[in-house]
């Protein structure tokens, strides 16, 4: 399977526009991380070093082709003193396929506050996914299989009050990564897409079907290496209609709030043929 320097690569075809290639793949549409990710590197290469991604807003449109290669195109909708706007439109065979907004920031200082991280098992008590899944979803993992992902036990999770739906897992990149911090920040928006509508599912365990990820959205509040544990903190506030409403915060093993996202996503009754 392609390593994530494969699965973020993008060629730059013009000034604003670039293409992602097709790499090796189990799945039969793209996956949402991955054109999100390279949607993310390629708002990246048009904006100075000096800002850094704060923030990006997300919708998934279409399917994608894995097979396919895909174009983003990065509209410059803002260049100011302190933020830059950026609008990038993914697109397969003349049609979008997804569109983002991300914004941009110098950094500034101010009041500083986080919440504390649940207090619950560490990685290296947890066994590798790769060692726990049923025959019939071991396929998933050999897709992500330079990603070291460890559920947490239900019996095991840190819960709060009211919350119907948590699931918490530690990930981390297998793999030495780059020093540059924005790649270890697209790697994150590459890794957030998994495992998180699978939160919506806790509640329903074996009820079938039909899941898909409709629109994205992350904040990217500290620094963090994605080759270094981090805990996805996940709950699911609401499910109705065939859609779920997902959340999760990102810590590292310091304790650190590194990231917080927000997802909603299919999950319907499958449909009769």
């Amino acid at each position: 399977m392609a390593t994530i320097e494969e699965a973020l690569e993008v060629e730059r075809l013009e000034r604003d526009i670039f293409r992602g290639a097709a790499t090796e793949s189990q799945l039969t549409r793209t996956f949402g991380g991955q054109v999100a990710g390279r949607a993310l590197v390629s708002a990246v290469r048009t904006v100075d070093a000096a800002y850094q991604v704060h923030s990006l807003h997300g919708y998934f449109l279409r399917p994608g082709n894995p097979e396919a290669p895909t174009i983003y195109q990065v509209e410059r909708i803002r260049d100011g003193r302190s933020f830059c706007t950026r609008r990038v439109t993914g697109v397969q065979d003349g049609e979008a396929i997804f569109t983002m907004a991300a914004s941009f920031h110098r950094g500034d200082v101010g009041p500083e506050h986080q919440d504390v991280m649940p207090v619950i098992e560490g990685p290296e008590n947890l066994p590798d996914a790769k060692t726990t899944l049923s025959p019939e979803r071991l396929w998933a993992m050999r897709e992500w299989e330079h990603w070291d992902i460890r559920t947490v036990p239900q019996d095991q999770v840190a819960r709060r009050e009211g919350t119907v739906s948590p699931q918490q897992v530690w990930f981390r990149y297998r793999h030495p990564l780059p020093d540059d911090p924005m790649f270890h920040v697209c790697t994150l928006a590459y890794m957030s897409d998994m495992t998180l509508l699978g939160s919506s599912k806790v509640t329903h365990p074996g009820v079938p079907t039909q899941d898909a990820s409709l629109d994205h959205a992350m904040w990217f509040l500290r620094p963090f290496r994605a080759d270094e544990w981090l805990l996805y903190d996940q709950s699911s506030p609401s499910a109705g209609f065939g859609r779920a409403l997902t959340g999760g915060r990102i810590w590292d093993r310091e304790g650190n709030l590194v990231a917080a996202v927000v997802q909603e996503g299919l999950i319907r009754t499958p449909r009769e043929a």
